[in-house]
Parts: C-alpha cells; structure tokens; sequence
C-alpha cells in the first residue's frame, strides 16, 4: 500500500471517528482543504461513496461502514508496528552486525566490544571475522572494518590509522641466526609464513624497494592459518616473521621482540571502518561507530613511530 493510501484511509477513519472533515482535518494537522481532496480521491479510487454529507453531518454510508470495520483494526496495528519501529532505532538494545578480518583485529576488536557491552549490557553483538570481503548488503553488516576500503558503493569508509607490516624476531633469536640486512640473506632465516583460511595459499611478505612495494615470496620453515600461533612461535624463538603492526606492538614496546629492516618496511594499507548512510542510523549502531571513531582513529598503541623502529632495530644489530 502507498503512502498516500494510508493518508487518505487515515483522514476517512479519523473523519468517522468525529463526525466532522474539519475536526478531523484539524487533528492530523491538514488543511480542510487538504482532508477534503484527500477523500474524496479515495472515494474517486473505490468508486463508491463513502459519506452522507449535510452542512452539518457527515454519517457513513453502508460502503463506508465496512470500510471502516475492515481498515481500522488494520490501520492501528500498522501505526502500532510503525511507532515500535521508531523506538527500537533509539533503544540502545538488539543486535549488531559486525564484520572484521580474521587475522590481525581480534584484538582491537575485543576491546572495543568489551566497553561497548559493558555500557550497554542489552546490546547483543553479532561478530562474522571473515578475511575476504562480502556482500555489505547481503550480509546485513552494520559496521565493519577493513584493511583497505570496502569495494561496496554506497558505504562510507573512514581510515583509522596504518596497517604497519614489520618484520621482527626475539633477542633470543638473533643472537643464534644474526639479524638479516637484505632481501637475498632471508633465505639463510628460519621463516614464518602464514596460510590463507580458505585457499591455502600461502601470504608473501612485502618490502619497501626503492619507490616501489614488492611481494617477496618466502621459503618458510614453520607454516601457520592462526596469526596467533604464528606470533607465538616468534616469541618462542622458533622463526622471525612479518607481523601487523597492531599485533607487534606492545611485544616490540616491551623488548620481547626487535624490529628488522625498518627502511624497508612498507607502507601499503590503512585499517578502515565502514558502515551505511548516517541517516536513519540506529542508536546502537551510532553509538558504536563514535566509540570506535574514539578510541582508534589515529591510535597510536598500534603504529610504531619511526623512531621507536629505528631505535629498536639498533639494539638488534648489537645483538646479532
């Protein structure tokens, strides 16, 4: 049914209601002349007429009394439905879509789902971690992040700060293998490498090389589809290994692990959050999007400044 539909069924029921074009005119908050054009185009479209009309009465004809009996049971449950819905976009309860990579944000994730749900203990988050990119539409995604935006038109893609790749390794283990200062010397390192979820395939690693990035595949000694169990063998001392930014930090921060050729780290991605229209936004979806705005845009427990890099990579020179 159209809108118009229900504005003129509307003026009908509200006009039997009280008796009066003019009284109901002035409750829905029309002109007489408006209420007026509006009935009779809904007689027009039945083509039966609806009210008996004096200079002082306006009684329903039998067509008219069915109408009524039949709409206006009708007409309350859908304002009924169409009032809940407006309330429930300003409670801070019900679900939340979130979509996210895999690999590298389980961390980040957490914590800002931690605070949110403590906040706002009736919100019930709903988390897909898929590393591939889906349907935004299809998968009925409220907020998602993304290394890169995402490709879907009509979502708005915000960057929160650098997806630095670094690569690094323990004190333990540069002191047995030494510290590797080119690209050719990583074939003498034991590796890591990490493993695609769905395919298999293995993740190059990336480097700087003059002006350009390069993807520099690897001969791996210790393979991985958990970027957890991957980090856990570089702290182990297992392998070095080419880790987010965001997973190495408080590691390369605390001296567990050392960072390797820095001047060759590259610079190729940003971590975004995306997520529909500002308009007509859920309350809970608002809310969610401001508190990651304010915790993680330009969040620098993440990103590891050049000269903490610099500094770091030294005292792993000295090691090796």
């Amino acid at each position: 049914m159209a809108i118009n539909e229900l504005r003129t069924l509307s003026i009908f029921i509200k006009t039997a209601e009280l008796g009066s074009l003019r009284k109901a005119a002035l409750a829905l908050n029309l002109s007489p002349q408006a209420a007026s054009q509006a009935l009779a185009q809904l007689e027009r479209h039945l083509d039966v007429r609806l009210f008996h009309r004096t200079t002082r009465v306006m009684a329903l004809t039998d067509e008219g009394q069915r109408l009524l009996e039949e709409a206006q049971p009708a007409l309350v449950q859908l304002e009924r439905a169409m009032q809940a819905t407006q309330q429930t976009k300003h409670q801070m309860s019900g679900p939340l879509h979130i979509v996210g990579p895999r690999t590298t944000f389980v961390p980040i994730l957490w914590r800002l789902l931690d605070e949110f749900c403590n906040q706002y203990p009736q919100i019930q988050p709903d988390v897909q971690l898929e590393d591939e990119v889906g349907n935004w539409v299809e998968d009925r995604v409220d907020v998602g992040f993304r290394l890169g935006p995402s490709p879907e038109e009509g979502v708005i893609a915000r960057p929160l700060f650098p997806a630095q790749l670094i690569l690094c390794a323990t004190p333990t283990y540069l002191a047995r293998y030494g510290s590797p200062q080119t690209l050719a010397s990583l074939a003498k390192h034991r590796c890591s490498a990490f493993r695609n979820h769905g395919t298999g395939k293995v993740f190059p690693w990336f480097f700087k090389v003059d002006a350009g990035i390069i993807s520099y595949p690897i001969q791996a000694a210790f393979y991985s589809n958990d970027e957890n169990l991957e980090l856990q063998a570089i702290l182990a001392g297992q392998c070095l290994g080419q880790l987010s930014g965001a997973t190495a930090a408080p590691y390369l921060r605390s001296g567990a692990l050392l960072p390797l050729m820095v001047k060759q780290m590259p610079d190729i991605a940003s971590y975004f959050v995306y997520y529909g229209s500002r308009r007509s936004q859920p309350e809970r979806v608002r809310a969610f999007i401001e508190l990651t705005l304010g915790r993680l845009l330009n969040n620098t427990d993440y990103v590891l400044s050049m000269q903490e890099l610099l500094e770091g990579e030294q005292r792993a020179q000295q090691l090796a």
